[in-house]
């Protein structure tokens, strides 16, 4: 009888060291990840706080050359300094990145929300449109937008936005359908609300919830997406500092200077982790896991 005592208090207690573990290292990693996506917005934001040197001044003299103390991440073909390339090409990720997340949490939330809160015609005529966009990736919905727009960072954003849409408004078209039959929803239509004071001030509100989690994952999306754009030419054009085109002119060069490859392509890596990270932690404490 003590035996199967002491193997029952035993159990609990292995759960709760384990669960205790599985919360440090969730801890120490988005903490980690957070202090990386704060580097960025710094350098995003204020890039010559982090380097004095413009990222645009080339000199064929130091050409190619590998990381040194003057140089701590080398410099490319033209001689310019990429670590100032890789500091100043933040910004171009993070504003592509964000304004794309941005586009389709705005277009996503409005057809979300008449499709949940309109008739059901609308609902299904909307639903029918989200269908057929996601039935192509949403790279090849970017080609086909670039392809008819041209390159630019105002295209490259509406394009990437472009292929976020549906998914933001499917989540919000299914809240929508669970805040309109809530007791709250159906208390304020006893008192004779207004239909459109309901979905204001009862069914927007709690319909919300989910996007900013939802933004924060599919920003490392968007960041990927237009990197890769870009190195296909289709985003900001030489001699801007964008990580993908920085990725696209090292390319040829990789045997002889491998440091232009490597860390541009650290530095969209760890970015785009970070978020991922800091997305699903948000999606776990939304969800009350923890």
């Amino acid at each position: 009888m003590a035996t199967t005592d002491v193997e029952s208090a035993t159990v609990p207690a292995a759960r709760v060291r384990s669960r205790a573990a599985r919360w440090a290292s969730w801890r120490w990693s988005v903490v980690l990840a957070g202090l990386l996506l704060g580097l960025a917005v710094v350098a995003a934001v204020w890039p010559s706080l982090l380097t004095p040197i413009d990222p645009l001044r080339a000199d064929p003299l130091q050409s190619n050359l590998p990381p040194s103390a003057q140089h701590w991440a080398g410099t490319d073909l033209q001689g310019r300094d990429l670590l100032a390339r890789i500091v100043y090409g933040a910004r171009y990720s993070l504003v592509i990145g964000l304004g794309a997340v941005l586009v389709s949490v705005l277009v996503g939330t409005v057809l979300g929300l008449l499709a949940g809160a309109g008739p059901s015609w609308l609902d299904q005529l909307i639903s029918r449109a989200i269908d057929i966009l996601c039935a192509f990736p949403s790279v090849l919905l970017a080609l086909v937008f670039i392809a008819f727009t041209g390159p630019g960072v105002p295209n490259l954003i509406l394009a990437l936005g472009l292929g976020g849409i549906p998914s933001f408004a499917r989540v919000v078209r299914s809240q929508v359908f669970v805040a309109r039959t809530s007791g709250y929803a159906e208390q304020a239509r006893t008192y004779a609300v207004p239909a459109w004071r309901i979905v204001l001030r009862h069914v927007l509100p709690n319909a919300l919830g989910p996007l900013p989690i939802l933004a924060t994952l599919g920003l490392g999306g968007a960041i990927v997406g237009s990197s890769g754009l870009s190195f296909l030419g289709l985003g900001p054009q030489p001699p801007a500092a964008e990580w993908g085109l920085m990725l696209s002119d090292s390319r040829n060069y990789l045997r002889v200077a491998w440091w232009t490859g490597v860390f541009p392509g650290v530095a969209l890596t760890a970015v785009v982790i970070s978020a991922t990270v800091v997305g699903r932690w948000l999606q776990r404490r939304y969800e009350r896991r923890f």
